[in-house]
């Protein structure tokens, strides 16, 4: 095991100053996945669970959603939300059993509400709701994914250690080009969010700036009007 002194950031600035790997690059179809913008993880005002690591975050993510949409490209946005009994939340709901336990996101409450902020078409945006870390566990997006022969998933939201990480992971083992725009996640400590940043930009996934997601995303030919597929 190498050992340092450096932070989790400075690993992290240090790995995206001097890149040692090929990136992955963007393919065709891109589908933009924005993950749990729901208040329980974005309204630190209102919730110990919430946390902002670039207060323009949703700003980004509303403007990422625009481009998708006046390109033709699907915009997915997820959120966990559990039964009264919390007996969907499985194992993962078993280790505390407070007011801010994952199992007590029940259906209908505040926690599982969107962030107003959010920008959400809901006649055109694809909605789910997740239980576990990964947007792909047990959820229609695989179907969607392959529905529009997309290559390249762009993955927005949190946390950056949890469902970011499990999404980039999930992924890639089912071969998809993942993309995460560095302003666009967010984890309750930064140790936790560059550390994961690090890992996710050396095996999983291209961690870029996002205006420089958005100028290759418009590099990409849009899906023709009126294509079925």
């Amino acid at each position: 095991m190498e050992r340092t002194t450096l932070t989790a950031r400075q690993i992290y600035e240090s790995v995206r100053a001097q890149p040692t790997r090929a990136r992955f690059g963007f393919g065709e179809r891109p589908v933009l996945v924005n993950i749990d913008l729901q208040k329980v993880y974005t309204r630190p005002d209102l919730y110990r669970t919430a946390y902002e690591n670039d207060p323009r975050q949703i700003e980004y993510v509303n403007a990422l959603a625009r481009l998708f949409r006046a390109r033709g490209w699907p915009v997915v946005w997820t959120h966990v939300a559990y039964m009264a009994s919390g007996e969907d939340a499985g194992v993962w709901g078993t280790r505390t059993d407070t007011p801010d336990s994952l199992q007590n996101i029940k259906f209908g409450s505040d926690r599982a509400a969107f962030d107003e902020r959010c920008e959400i078409d809901r006649e055109r945006d694809v909605i789910y709701c997740k239980k576990m870390p990964s947007p792909i566990h047990e959820t229609p997006l695989q179907s969607l994914l392959v529905w529009h022969r997309s290559a390249t998933v762009v993955l927005t939201g949190g946390s950056t250690s949890g469902c970011i990480r499990a999404a980039g992971v999930d992924g890639l083992s089912r071969g998809y080009r993942c993309i995460v725009p560095e302003e666009c996640v967010a984890d309750k400590h930064e140790s936790y969010h560059y550390a994961n940043l690090t890992d996710l930009a050396l095996k999983y996934a291209d961690v870029l700036p996002v205006d420089e997601v958005m100028r290759a995303l418009e590099a990409i030919p849009a899906r023709p009007a009126g294509a079925a597929r």
